[in-house]
């Protein structure tokens, strides 16, 4: 089969987009800064020109030196940011050579030879990953998503004259740890004013004023100019709350109150029988959230003809509640009980409940450990509410009920963390397990449809 060259279409760029590009080059006044910080709104443009930026910097100022591209995973990096980026540079003359079994790109033109590596800094142990290597600049995206000891480490290597940082992220939360360590202390964010006051201030104190060099860009989905007002609508209509502010705003907003303040028991609450004929047999899923103490809750999911996804049964225990626990053999006979029959694809299962999930699959069911991301699983949840993409049964009262009292936990907010207080929380958890492992576009895109029974 012939290969089919990909080429990258330029559309035109943007003030910020024409800023990120050019504030490296000889001309700006910015150009000793030691990096650049691009946050804001999702699809607002800052990664295709940060990405390209960083690489245009690297190929004109350096020859035979290693450099970081960084992603929250190899993977993830890789789709969201090196397929686009391997294209614009092969349409600008760059040669391109990917070496996959080693996460590293290398870039050539005009005589000039630079190595790019990729890493993944997904948690704390990441750092392990950049130990030794010496760079001369390092890229992240999504560094919002990274710890902090991670981003500490590959700083830390970029030890050649010259060096710079630049980092792409949407907004978190405002005590998150890059904004108060990162963005609050850059000077482009400040604005001459400020560091002026805060250098005076410190110099009367007899101590240094902590900022960085950094340029500051803010970016909104009006800095796309790809984007048309008919999508940039369609964005701005799948987010409610503090994802609104984030995602589509570009606010390092607080996550407080309930969490999934665009749940409507007017829009998403039903009777089976006002949509009974729209399910389509062969498109089941359970999820489960599995607890000993806890409340254990199975929650059948059925697809649409509308391609909504109806969640028509629930099972919910309490062994506190109960003053009985039930053992993963009982929780299983109960399970066969509940299902009655009813023919399913998968079950998706809280991956800590090893023995459960043991038991599941001795008895003949097909069992996939759900992926556990609260923060981004709840964010997958609140998108699909918002598109109407979700029904529940009336007979869902204990799910139905949660959505009312599932808050975020402000504690937790006040130390830079997006988490929700761990009570009243086991249907929530089952929503999130199959809206996360199953209908996530990120992981529909990753895993074969076969093997899952996508169509």
């Amino acid at each position: 089969m012939k290969k089919v060259n990909q080429i990258f279409h330029f559309k035109p760029f943007s003030q910020k987009q024409r800023k990120v590009l050019n504030w490296w080059c000889d001309s700006s006044p910015v150009k000793d800064y030691d990096g650049i910080i691009a946050d804001g709104a999702i699809r607002s443009g800052k990664t295709i020109s940060m990405s390209l930026s960083f690489v245009l910097w690297a190929m004109t100022r350096f020859n035979g030196q290693n450099f970081g591209m960084c992603g929250k995973t190899i993977g993830s990096f890789r789709r969201n940011v090196l397929f686009w980026l391997k294209l614009m540079l092969r349409s600008r003359g760059y040669k391109v050579a990917d070496h996959r079994a080693d996460n590293l790109v290398i870039v050539t033109r005009h005589g000039a030879e630079n190595y790019f590596y990729i890493f993944g800094g997904k948690d704390e142990r990441s750092q392990d990953l950049i130990q030794g290597i010496t760079l001369a600049g390092v890229f992240f995206d999504e560094v919002a998503l990274m710890p902090e000891s991670f981003i500490n480490q590959a700083t830390g290597r970029c030890s050649v004259d010259g060096s710079k940082y630049w980092f792409n992220c949407n907004p978190d939360g405002p005590y998150h740890w890059f904004k108060v360590g990162w963005i609050d202390k850059a000077i482009g964010y400040l604005g001459k004013e400020k560091v002026k006051k805060l250098q005076e201030e410190a110099a009367r104190a007899g101590k240094e004023a902590g900022l960085k060099k950094l340029l500051y860009v803010h970016f909104t989905m009006d800095d796309n100019l790809s984007l048309s007002e008919e999508i940039k609508a369609r964005y701005r209509s799948n987010y409610s709350g503090v994802f609104f502010k984030r995602y589509i705003l570009g606010l390092w907003a607080m996550a407080e109150g309930i969490i999934y303040d665009m749940f409507d028991p007017d829009k998403h609450v039903r009777k089976i029988r006002e949509f009974f004929q729209r399910l389509i047999d062969g498109g089941r899923y359970v999820s489960v959230d599995y607890g000993t103490q806890n409340a254990t809750v199975f929650l059948l999911w059925n697809r649409g003809t509308d391609r909504k996804w109806y969640c028509i049964r629930e099972y919910y225990y309490s062994g506190r509640d109960k003053g009985s626990q039930k053992t993963d053999s009982e929780y299983a006979d109960d399970f066969q009980e509940w299902l009655g029959g009813t023919g399913i694809k998968a079950v998706i299962v809280d991956p800590s409940a090893a023995s459960f999930i043991a038991e599941l699959r001795k008895r003949g069911y097909a069992v996939l450990k759900a992926d556990n991301d609260v923060e981004d699983g709840i964010r997958v949840v609140a998108s699909l509410l918002n598109m109407g993409r979700l029904v529940f049964s009336d007979s869902c009262v204990n799910t139905v009920k949660e959505f009312a009292s599932y808050i975020w936990d402000e504690k937790a907010a006040q130390r830079g963390e997006d988490k929700p207080v761990k009570e009243h929380d086991h249907a929530m958890d089952a929503v999130r397990y199959f809206c996360y492992t199953i209908l996530s576009k990120r992981t529909a895109q990753v895993k074969s449809k076969k093997k899952y029974g996508f169509s």
